[in-house]
């Protein structure tokens, strides 16, 4: 497999790529702009600005339009990305922001934060109900990234970045609570650090490498099987998408690079797979 450029530099810290399957385009985010991204099928990108300081994660929205999560709670988009409404605070805390979360499959946006300046221990991961009501789910987390659920709902894969560990969490989808936590796989220093991911139809994890310069698959008993490379160091997420689900999306970021070293920073790339993505649920609010 090889990673292909598919745009021009479109991001500084781009993130949370999400392929929308109602409008069959994918969509993204340039974290610290706060803007939303759509890239359309003829590849044209459209920015839209939706938080003045963070847009940190995108999800569809059962009832029409996204769920953002923006820095300490989440905002609700229409199906333009230009009717905004300020959702619920799931916090206070100046010095701590978003970062990356989910959908589980009965339609709860999960998310998750991280100090600004990474201070370990700062973040947490909070559960947006439907009611829009909002819970705490996990503590002690330093850069909360990537969850995704398995197609059946019962499990959780996460990962806390600087362990460079991803995490399997038992998931009891009708109370939204976890119900235990093993390691799935470990990500050997080498390769980089695990950062946002994408699910398989086969229970594949792929991840983005942040500092490894590649994505890598850890198969449904978390062994290392595919590992591809990119021509920038820090690779922060990857999304299936595509008609069948099987192009991988990968964004890129110009965060810790020195400037004008890696020219192609912040640009998209993607790869055929030769495997579906498992499709991604709404949240339901």
């Amino acid at each position: 497999m090889k990673a292909e450029q598919i745009s021009d530099v479109c991001t500084f810290h781009g993130e949370g790529p999400y392929w929308d399957p109602r409008r069959g385009e994918l969509l993204l985010v340039d974290m610290m702009e706060g803007d939303v991204l759509v890239r359309h099928e003829d590849g044209g990108i459209d920015r839209h600005d939706v938080h003045p300081r963070l847009a940190g994660v995108i999800r569809g929205r059962a009832s029409g339009g996204y769920v953002i999560g923006v820095e300490r709670g989440f905002v609700f988009a229409d199906e333009s990305l230009a009717d905004l409404s300020q959702g619920p605070e799931a916090f206070d805390d100046p010095a701590v922001r978003m970062n990356d979360g989910g959908c589980d499959t009965a339609g709860r946006f999960l998310c998750g934060s991280m100090g600004w300046e990474g201070g370990f221990g700062a973040g947490t991961l909070y559960s947006l109900d439907g009611d829009h009501s909002v819970s705490t789910l996990l503590t002690g987390i330093t850069v909360s990234n990537g969850l995704h659920f398995s197609p059946d709902g019962g499990t959780a894969f996460f990962s806390d970045t600087p362990t460079g560990r991803i995490d399997a969490l038992g998931y009891d989808v009708e109370a939204g609570s976890f119900t235990d936590r093993r390691t799935f796989a470990v990500v050997e220093p080498a390769l980089g650090m695990p950062d946002g991911m994408a699910i398989d139809a086969e229970g594949g994890v792929w991840t983005a490498l942040y500092g490894g310069g590649a994505v890598a698959r850890f198969d449904a008993s978390g062994r290392l099987s595919e590992h591809i490379p990119l021509p920038v160091t820090n690779v922060t997420a990857c999304a299936f998408g595509g008609a069948d689900l099987s192009t991988l999306f990968i964004t890129t970021t110009q965060e810790n690079i020195p400037e004008g070293s890696e020219p192609l920073a912040g640009a998209l790339f993607s790869v055929r797979t030769g495997v579906a993505g498992a499709p991604l649920p709404m949240f339901r609010g």
